[in-house]
């Protein structure tokens, strides 16, 4: 029963070292390099959300290009 509760221990120990270092990653990573949005509605169309569907279409939003200013002709540009 000590070994057992030991080793439950050990697990947990590990779980919460993984998760307070993998939630910093994540944000981080989501502010500064990506992340993922939908786009709904006719605004963006007809380059996304083409005819008119229903169905939202998922785009990935790279901060990358935009921190390092290599923004080109023809590329589509979010604001918040």
């Amino acid at each position: 029963m000590a070994q057992a509760q030991a080793l439950g221990r050990k697990y947990m120990k590990a779980f919460f070292k993984g998760f307070f270092v993998a939630v910093p990653v994540t944000v981080t990573f989501l502010d500064r390099v990506a992340c993922v949005a939908r786009v709904e509605g006719v605004s963006m169309q007809p380059s996304l959300n083409p005819g008119g569907r229903q169905a939202s279409d998922i785009v990935l939003l790279n901060h990358w290009s935009i921190r390092n200013y290599d923004v080109q002709r023809g590329d589509i540009v979010s604001l918040v």
